[in-house]
């Protein structure tokens, strides 16, 4: 870890890195696999020790110093718009949604929407999926690595009530990112669904978004385009194994994540 730390900062050189001043959350859809009583309300709303996820994202930002939010939402958003309010309040922070009118189909039409002020970006930013818990020492290690554009991995996954998208390594590098992938390697890790990338690579995020707005490709996920990204090579990664965190996919996720992550919340 310390050899690869070393090729980085010298890749670098004498730039001076800037750390992330805005986090994109993706958090347009509804949530239907998780069954009735959930999916009624929009995912990013979705209570865990009293607090919605998107609370909870509000909270774990604020604590690493970023007070500028966007959410890209689509289901139900005007109940959205109101929790961003009180929480603007409640934290001091600003939360702005950006709309996704068309959030039934692929969640890349998400990013899509969100390419005019991704695009205008000068520094870091941080891309987040909308449906994860996670413990408070996950944002750090993401915005204090050392690698301008990264993605976190859990070498601890499980295949067995869920398809994770996995991220295979081989030389210090991820050259990989999708699911079922099997092969060789030195290491493979499940995406947190957690990115910081550089605005020198933002070009190719909207390149290969702006590639599938039409056709097909409508109804494809955003990881497609951060696939595009892995397989360039510019994603360096982060080894978050032992971290505390889920995504809320299922019924019971949610019990997962109130016995193993809630407790390791800062405040939970």
């Amino acid at each position: 870890m310390l050899g690869r730390a070393r090729i980085s900062l010298e890749k670098a050189g004498s730039r001076e890195e800037s750390a992330p001043v805005k986090a994109f959350i993706y958090a347009a859809g509804r949530g239907l696999r998780l069954g009735p009583e959930h999916s009624v309300q929009p995912k990013i709303l979705l209570k865990l020790g009293g607090r919605t996820l998107l609370e909870w994202h509000a909270r774990q930002l604020r604590e690493i110093g970023i007070h500028d939010v966007r959410v890209v939402v689509g289901y139900k958003a005007e109940e959205v718009h109101r929790e961003m309010r009180l929480l603007e309040e409640k934290y001091g922070v600003s939360i702005q949604p950006i709309l996704n009118p068309e959030y039934t189909e692929g969640s890349v039409l998400s990013v899509a929407v969100s390419l005019p002020q991704l695009q205008a970006e000068r520094e870091p930013v941080l891309i987040m999926d909308g449906d994860v818990l996670y413990g408070r020492e996950m944002l750090p290690r993401l915005v204090g690595s050392v690698h301008r554009t990264v993605l976190l991995v859990d070498r601890s996954y499980s295949t067995a009530d869920d398809d994770p998208v996995l991220v295979p390594v081989r030389d210090g590098r991820p050259f990989e990112f999708r699911k079922q992938w099997r092969g060789e390697c030195d290491l493979v890790g499940e995406s947190v669904g957690f990115f910081k990338v550089d605005p020198t690579d933002l070009p190719a995020l909207a390149e290969a978004t702006v590639r599938r707005t039409t056709g097909a490709g409508r109804r494809e996920s955003y990881d497609e385009v951060l696939r595009d990204m892995v397989l360039q090579g510019r994603f360096d990664y982060e080894d978050v194994t032992g971290m505390h965190w889920t995504e809320l996919d299922f019924p019971e996720d949610i019990q997962f994540a109130s016995r193993n992550v809630l407790p390791f919340i800062d405040g939970a």
